[in-house]
């Protein structure tokens, strides 16, 4: 079933008061601030992310050196 409107007031015109308009326009304000805060917060998710990626190739890169410097003298040492 469709929700009905309320039935109108008997004789009195709708109207916006001034607390009234000050909480929309407050509750608009926050819910600007906390979009903003989403965006900026993902923001900071993604550089996370991407530096998150540059640490393990750097440390994946310090990994392979330290290896091919272990190997090196065994290498050498092979009759070749």
């Amino acid at each position: 079933m469709a929700e009905q409107a309320p039935p109108p007031r008997y004789g009195f015109e709708t109207f916006d008061c001034a607390p009234a308009l000050r909480l929309e326009a407050h509750e608009r304000v926050s819910d600007l601030q906390h979009r903003a805060m989403v965006e900026r917060l993902e923001r900071m998710e993604a550089a996370l992310e991407r530096l998150e990626r540059r640490l393990w190739l750097a440390v994946y890169g310090v990994a392979a050196a330290v290896l091919v410097q272990a190997f090196q003298p065994i290498l050498a040492a092979l009759p070749g």
